[in-house]
This record gives C-alpha cells, sequence and structure tokens, in this order.
C-alpha cells in the first residue's frame, strides 16, 4: 500500500510538473501570436494530457511494471502509449483545424522533433550525470587506497 501511495504522489507531482510547463509554453505562444483569451477547452485537455503523459511516463520508465526493459523499448512504448492519446485531446479539443491534413502532420512532426529532442537532452543529461559519479567513485577509490595503504 506505502508503495502505492508513494507512486500516486510520484504521478500527481509529474502532473503538476508537465502541466505548468505546458501553461508557460501556451502563455508563450499566446503572447507570440497574439491572442489574448485563455480556452478553458484547451486548459481542460492540456491538463488531462498532462496527467495521462506522468502517468505513462510512470509506466513506461520506472520499474512499476516493467521490471527490466532496455531504455530504448522504453521510450517506444511511451510514444505507442502516448501519441494515440494526445491525437485523441487535439481532436477532441479542436487544438487546430483537425480537417486539414497539413495539420495533423505539422502536429506529427512537432511530437516527433520534441520527442527526439527530450531524448536526446535526457541522454546528454545521463551521460555527464553518470561520468560525475564515475570521477566521485574513482575519488573515493583513491581515498580508500590511500588509507590502507601504509
Amino acid at each position: 500500500m506505502k508503495q502505492f501511495l508513494n507512486g500516486v504522489v510520484q504521478w500527481k507531482t509529474s502532473t503538476c510538473l508537465i502541466f505548468t510547463a505546458s501553461m508557460f509554453i501556451y502563455l508563450t505562444m499566446s503572447l507570440l501570436f497574439d491572442n489574448s483569451q485563455v480556452s478553458t477547452a484547451l486548459l481542460w485537455t492540456l491538463f488531462w494530457v498532462c496527467a495521462a503523459a506522468a502517468l505513462l511516463q510512470g509506466v513506461c520508465f520506472s520499474t512499476w511494471i516493467f521490471k527490466k526493459m532496455r531504455y530504448t523499448w522504453r521510450s517506444l512504448l511511451f510514444v505507442a502509449l502516448f501519441l494515440p492519446a494526445l491525437t485523441l485531446a487535439a481532436w477532441k479539443g479542436r487544438w487546430f483545424p483537425v480537417e486539414k491534413a497539413e495539420a495533423w502532420i505539422t502536429f506529427v512532426g512537432i511530437f516527433f522533433l520534441i520527442f527526439i529532442a527530450m531524448t536526446i537532452g535526457f541522454d546528454v543529461y545521463f551521460r555527464i550525470t553518470g561520468r560525475k559519479y564515475d570521477g566521485l567513485m574513482g575519488q573515493y577509490r583513491k581515498q580508500t587506497e590511500d588509507r590502507e595503504s601504509p
């Protein structure tokens, strides 16, 4: 039960962080495109998409369900689950003219560009963090060896 409640807290925290980032992007785009009205329908679809994204991140990138799975497969699973959810929200929320094929092509293209950029960003972050911890481990081993040698 404790693990479930911890998972719920993690999901709620992730949802809040993703929603805050989405709102920042929405407000920035509204400013750039001189849109002074806020659509409550869009805000609700953004919220539900953020909640779904946080849940799918937990499912795909943690050990909640999949104990041992390569990061590549986790990423592909996330795309396979999140893109349809995002597409449904875009269609139901009428985020853009849904009857135009060009708009859908742009939507999917932007999705994959953001996904690729975030994947590269996380890869760089993990490499830098890994090197940092490798360096700290090397320092620790050197200190341990210095203490043990007479």
